[in-house]
């Protein structure tokens, strides 16, 4: 259950949001989680605009970069806990293999995590599976839009021609991924985007 509900209508709302992240020495991590056109992307835009405000060294890595295609929601959030959120806990530096959508396979290239954030500041991680560990975050954050505003978030998207064949499957990818992993319910903090 949501601890903070706020809106993207409420005058400050995305400092309040941060003033919920813990303080500390190590990587701290938010998820920005929610489903397909719930604005996931904006919310975690602001975030990242509210933590830099505030002095943060702050990242933020969209899950689009750890999917593995358009089935590969699972994938991605595996991709997650086990090569960025786990050696996060463990205290190391995490390493991912960006998914190249053009090529449909994993970039040759490791990814990390920018010196100034990797020495202590924030990352932002949004997309849908980025709340799969719940325990691994310093801060989950549900974004809830209805879902006609998403669905006409979606067509009005830059990419819905492409995105349009796929999102039926992603919308049970998304279904599976909630059942599972109950991110709503995890979330300390719950934005209405509408």
């Amino acid at each position: 259950m949501s601890r903070v509900r706020t809106g993207t209508g409420a005058p400050g709302w995305a400092g309040s949001v941060v003033a919920e992240l813990p303080g500390g020495t190590g990587v701290r991590v938010v998820a920005v989680e929610g489903r397909s056109g719930a604005g996931k992307s904006t919310v975690a835009a602001h975030l990242r605009g509210a933590l830099a405000a505030r002095g943060e060294a702050v990242h933020v890595l969209t899950m689009e970069d750890l999917y593995a295609g358009w089935e590969g929601l699972a994938e991605g959030a595996r991709v997650l806990r086990t090569r960025v959120l786990a050696p996060l806990a463990r205290g190391e530096e995490p390493v991912w293999h960006r998914w190249d959508w053009e090529h449909g396979r994993r970039s040759a290239e490791p990814s990390c995590l920018p010196e100034p954030v990797a020495r202590g500041g924030v990352l932002v991680v949004e997309g849908t599976g980025s709340g799969v560990s719940p325990a691994l975050l310093d801060l989950l954050v549900w974004v809830h839009a209805p879902e006609g505003e998403r669905s006409r978030r979606l067509d009005a998207r830059e990419d819905a021609q492409l995105y349009a064949p796929h999102r039926a499957a992603w919308a049970t990818q998304e279904a599976r991924h909630l059942d599972r992993y109950r991110p709503e319910a995890h979330a300390r903090v719950r934005v209405d985007n509408t």
